[in-house]
């Protein structure tokens, strides 16, 4: 089972992600993306660390986020991943032009092999103006090939706002 829950900035996907891998009943893994580089950002990190449940187990993973699920990939677990766009933000920062679109190829690939199941979360910004900065054009135009594929590959995808969910596909 592969879920995907996309939103806009503070829309509750998060709180949704977290509230749906609770009600699972399964031993949880949370992978979180973010690098805490900035104050501002140290701040959202706690805020989320204090959401959490305490027994679940928090990995940190900025980069090699497949490399990370096979790590801990089993049976009768459910794994989440916060945030894709984060981490889609740190492949496009990185020194290695290439990185990106390569491990965006090897998530693709190891997703459909996995025996957990795996919500991931990602900030939703195809639905804004088109932004001025070429970076900013890029990151939207790969977020939304990033979603895209990985909408193909989930079993549901889900769009939260003001913290309610909308079905997008849901195959059972």
């Amino acid at each position: 089972m592969l879920q995907l829950i996309l939103g806009g900035a503070r829309s509750g996907k998060s709180r949704l992600a977290e509230q749906t891998a609770k009600e699972t009943g399964l031993s949880v893994i949370y992978i979180a993306t973010a690098q805490a580089l900035d104050a501002e950002m140290q701040q959202r990190i706690a805020h989320h660390q204090q959401q959490r449940p305490a027994d679940w187990q928090v990995l940190e993973e900025p980069i090699f986020l497949a490399d990370r699920l096979l790590q801990c990939d089993q049976a009768n677990q459910l794994i989440l991943v916060d945030c894709l766009t984060l981490w889609l933000t740190n492949l496009l920062l990185a020194e290695d032009p290439t990185l990106q679109q390569q491990q965006m190829q090897k998530l693709f690939e190891v997703l459909p092999q996995l025996q957990s199941q795996i919500t991931l979360v990602s900030n939703e910004t195809g639905l804004g103006v088109v932004p001025m900065g070429e970076i900013s054009r890029r990151f939207v135009d790969e977020a939304g090939r990033l979603h895209q594929t990985l909408g193909q590959l989930a079993n549901k995808v889900m769009f939260c706002v003001a913290g309610f969910p909308m079905i997008l596909k849901d195959e059972k």
